[in-house]
Order: C-alpha cells, then sequence, then structure tokens
C-alpha cells in the first residue's frame, strides 16, 4: 500500500466512523439505521461498540450493536431496533 492509497483509506475509515459516509444520503432516500438485524459480514458501518470501524466487519449475525440501512418503517417489523443499544 503506497502513502495516497493509506491516505485514502485513513479519510474513509474517518468519515465512517463519525458516521458522516452514508448517512445524509440514506435520510434523503428514506433509509433508517435498524440495529440488530445484519447478518455476519453485512453491516452498513462502524459498529458502536467500537470493535471495527466500518462496513463488512461484523462478527456475528444480528450482534445489537451492529445496523444497517432499511427502507423507513421496516425495521421494527424485521426485528430490529431504531436506537443504539445500552
Amino acid at each position: 500500500m503506497n502513502v495516497r492509497q493509506a491516505l485514502f483509506a485513513t479519510a474513509l475509515s474517518t468519515l465512517c466512523v463519525a458516521g458522516l459516509t452514508p448517512v445524509h444520503a440514506a435520510d434523503a432516500a428514506g433509509k433508517e439505521k435498524c440495529f440488530g438485524i445484519s447478518k455476519a459480514g453485512q453491516n452498513d458501518c462502524a459498529s458502536v461498540t467500537g470493535s471495527h470501524s466500518c462496513a463488512g466487519q461484523a462478527k456475528k449475525d444480528m450482534d445489537a450493536s451492529e445496523w444497517k440501512y432499511v427502507a423507513k418503517g421496516t425495521c421494527e417489523k424485521a426485528g430490529g431496533k431504531l436506537t443504539v443499544p445500552k
């Protein structure tokens, strides 16, 4: 990995952790964060516990700290939660 790639990767992971990457686009597209429904490796961004920093890094299915975007109004029907777990 060269310096340019490293800087790009760092910038992307920082945005993902900050929650800036897909949030605005998802809101505009009628989506919402849904916790506890993603399968291993299919989460949309960082874990709320800080165990990893970006998409596709979930280790187990239906982990309450992992989330993915779903169409508004479908999260709870799928068995998920709209609030960050405690």
